[in-house]
This record gives C-alpha cells, sequence and structure tokens, in this order.
C-alpha cells in the first residue's frame, strides 16, 4: 500500500547521493519532497510537522556531518523517524487475566470488525493453543451476528450466540459467564459500528467496556479511509481507555497515511494488520520492518516468519520426495502450490516483502494474481485424474474444463502448456538439484506468474 511514498522517499534520498556533505541549502528540497510525499500518502498534517522538524534537526546535526556518505545516513535518519513515529517495537496483546481475558473490539462500520475479530481467535488459537469464544454485540445489523457464527466454525472458536433485540451490554455481560462456564481462555467481543461517528454509538461502546472491563480494546481501523480513518481515530480514542489498534486492509490500493499518523493520534500501539479477507491474513505490527518496506528495503524477516507458518511443511516434503524419484509434477501438485502462495497473500504478498531491487521491474504482481486465479479456476474444473494424468486430456475434455472454469479453451491449452515447461524444470531439479534449475529460469518467475 506504500507504493508512491516509498517511490517519492526513494527519490529524495537519491538527490543527496554522491553530495560530500549535508547544508541547510540542500536540505531544503529535499525535505520539501519528504514533507509532498507524506501528505500525498494521507499522513495527518500535524504528524507531518513533527516528522519534519525531527528529521532537519538530525540532518543537521553530528551524525550526518560525520558521515562519509550523508545520502545513506539521511535515509537511515528517515527510517529512523519512520519507525519512531509508528511506535518503535512491537506490542503483542496483553492476555494476562484470570480466564477469560476479554477482547473488546470497537470502530466505524466497514472497518472490518467482525472478519478482524475472527483472525484474531484463529491467531491466539494456533499460534498460542488459546480456547476462544467469539461474541457479537451488533443488534443493528443482524447479518454480522450471522457472519460471525459462520466464521467462528471456519476458524474453530467458541460462538456466543446472540439476538438482534438485546440489549448490547446484556449480551457483553453473559458473554463473559457463558466463556466463564465453558473455560475459555479469551473472549472476543465484536461491537456495533456507524458510518460515521455519533454519540449514540459511542455511548453504547463506552457502557459495554464499563460492563465487561476488557483487558484490551482495540480500535479497528480501515487504512484506506484517509483523513476519515484518522479523525474517527481520535474520536474513539477520546471515548474509550483504548489499548491498541488494528489497521485493517492493508492489501488495497491505500497511501499508507492511517499507518504513519495513528499511532500519534490516539497515542497508543498498532498491534495487527490485516492484508485481505482471509482468516489467516492477519500479522503483528512490526514499525522497523514496515519502515524498511516503505523505503524499498523490503521485509525479509516476516516474510520468512509467514514461510514457516503457512507453508505446509508435510505437503513440501511429499513433493520434494516425489521429484526426487523422478515422478512428475502434475496438475495437482501445481494447484497446491498456488493454493500455498495465495496462503501467504499471493504474489502482491510476496513482492511487497521483498528489496525493492530484488524483483525485476517488469513484474506485474496484480496481472500475477489473475493469472494464478485463473489457472486455478481451470485445475478445479478437472477431473482427479484428469489433474494426476494431463495427457489424457483432449479436445472435448478442454471444451468441457474451459466451460466449467468460465474461460476460453485457449487459456486451458496455455495452462497445459506452462505446465509441461514446469515439468521440465522440475525434472533438472530432481536430476541436478536447485542450482541447475535456477540457472534455467535465468532468474525470472516460474511460467505462468510474471
Amino acid at each position: 500500500m506504500f507504493e508512491n511514498l516509498t517511490d517519492r522517499l526513494s527519490r529524495a534520498g537519491d538527490a543527496l547521493r554522491g553530495r560530500g556533505r549535508i547544508t541547510e541549502d540542500n536540505i531544503r528540497d529535499t525535505l520539501r519532497q519528504v514533507r509532498m510525499a507524506l501528505l500525498e500518502a494521507d499522513v495527518a498534517l500535524p504528524v507531518v510537522k513533527d516528522f519534519i522538524e525531527r528529521t532537519r534537526a538530525r540532518a543537521l546535526g553530528a551524525e550526518v556531518a560525520k558521515s562519509l556518505t550523508p545520502g545513506q545516513a539521511f535515509v537511515k535518519i528517515i527510517h529512523d523517524e519512520l519507525v519512531h513515529t509508528m511506535g518503535s517495537a512491537n506490542e503483542s496483546l496483553n492476555l494476562r487475566a484470570q480466564p477469560p481475558a476479554i477482547v473488546m473490539l470497537a470502530g466505524l462500520q466497514g472497518a472490518g470488525k467482525t472478519t478482524t475479530a475472527a483472525k484474531l481467535a484463529r491467531r491466539l488459537a494456533e499460534r498460542e493453543k488459546r480456547k476462544v469464544m467469539l461474541a457479537s454485540a451488533d443488534v443493528y445489523r443482524p447479518a454480522a451476528i450471522l457472519q460471525l457464527q459462520r466464521l467462528a466454525v471456519e476458524v474453530g472458536a467458541v460462538f456466543f450466540p446472540s439476538d438482534a433485540g438485546e440489549d448490547p451490554v446484556d449480551i457483553a455481560r453473559r458473554a463473559v459467564e457463558a466463556a466463564r462456564r465453558e473455560l475459555c481462555d479469551v473472549l472476543i467481543i465484536d461491537t456495533a459500528g456507524r458510518l460515521h461517528i455519533d454519540d449514540a454509538m459511542m455511548d453504547e461502546a463506552r457502557r459495554i467496556q464499563q460492563a465487561v472491563k476488557p483487558v484490551e480494546t482495540l480500535f479497528v481501523v480501515d487504512s484506506m479511509a484517509g483523513q476519515d480513518a484518522v479523525n474517527a481515530a481520535r474520536a474513539f480514542g477520546e471515548a474509550l481507555e483504548l489499548t491498541g489498534v488494528i489497521l485493517t486492509k492493508t492489501d488495497g490500493d491505500a497511501r499508507g497515511g492511517v499507518a504513519l499518523s495513528v499511532r500519534q493520534v490516539t497515542g497508543k500501539p498498532i498491534k495487527f494488520i490485516g492484508a485481505g479477507e482471509k482468516t489467516t491474513a492477519l500479522e503483528p505490527f512490526h514499525p522497523e520492518r514496515l519502515a524498511s518496506r516503505i523505503l524499498g528495503m523490503g521485509d525479509v524477516v516476516s516474510l520468512v516468519e509467514e514461510v514457516q507458518h503457512k507453508v505446509d511443511q508435510e505437503q513440501a516434503d511429499k513433493l520434494a520426495r516425489k521429484l526426487s524419484k523422478g515422478q512428475g509434477f502434475n496438475l495437482q501438485d501445481l494447484r497446491d502450490q498456488i493454493r500455498q502462495m495465495q496462503d501467504m497473500g499471493g504474489l502482491a504478498g510476496l513482492i511487497d516483502k521483498l528489496p525493492g531491487k530484488a524483483m525485476p521491474a517488469k513484474v506485474d504482481p496484480k496481472a500475477g494474481e489473475r493469472e494464478m486465479r485463473r489457472q486455478a479456476a481451470v485445475i478445479d474444473s478437472m477431473t482427479p485424474r484428469e489433474r494426476r494424468h494431463p495427457a489424457i486430456i483432449d479436445g472435448s475434455r478442454k471444451r468441457r474444463i474451459a466451460q466449467g472454469a468460465g474461460v476460453q479453451v485457449q487459456e486451458v491449452n496455455r495452462l497445459l502448456k506452462q505446465h509441461a515447461q514446469m515439468q521440465k524444470m522440475m525434472k533438472k531439479f530432481s536430476k541436478g538439484g536447485m542450482a541447475k534449475m535456477m540457472r534455467a529460469m535465468k532468474g525470472r518467475l516460474p511460467p505462468g506468474f510474471g
């Protein structure tokens, strides 16, 4: 979500490369570029002013004057100030309380609270082995209760039933009692939102907070909402005793300013960021790592952590054993690889965490995502036998598969051709190791993903 900001800040840093030293004159234009980059990214004006003043003071100070490479020193200052603005370090949830530890989610309608509740429940269950209950106090949107019930089943959480005719505070109180009876470790309460801030919503959120005294009250905010999100953050910060923020929809076309503004506006840390609709798409917020991504340095640490948690190691080992025995790489194997890539946030999620120069400029992640979805649809339209033995797919089968996937027959032909190319590469892998396969690819992405 930081493409434009990354580009502008990179150019601002490049302007100082090769300079013998940084002076008041040559820093003025660079800081003007930084200021414009932040404003265009929808960073709140007071935050921009503080950022520029701190950066100017440090850039004209001793640490840069003594540096042999002022341009690099300036980029480091920008990195450090981004980290400072966003909160210095990751702060995890504080669940040190007599069970159930209560987590309350608050925010405007459409920010993604209900989906975030499920994502959080899944993370706590899978990573921390906690028994989690989900409860909805949103009596104004019956669909929200049904949505949370469906998501609870998906993520393996206990669901506390509620009804649109009940009082939200009573729902919250009864949910606490039920969580205690069920011996749940954590209770997550999803509260109602509105399309805009109003007194009734704030009063209800306050009453729920006072009734159940949550250990965590998290403000869920849409990163694509720009200045509206900053205003909402300020209002919720004044009305409730917030303990943290969850930033959602960071995979969209957001300018990124909310991430840089919300910490300073609320005074509370961003604890998680959500990037996608899937219940696995929630990751801890690390200011230092995000600052590196903003400056085009990538975030390889987060990428490695994601691979460790989201790649099915057993399936990967099975494929490796299969290839080492010289057995073919069939279409079911390709479908499994596409699914794992999608679980990790897709091609865009992968590229976003790689250093700026690590990928060729011609790679279009959005085109790659569309291609992966088409390939998955085509493979899903095949029978299990066709996936295992692509050679049997004749003209009539191709027409049936194309119709089932909603594509032209040419798309089926293209997939089969790409799969044949991948099969050849996998044979090289089995005979001569990874080095031969990488040489065959010549630094490109596998066929069909570029």
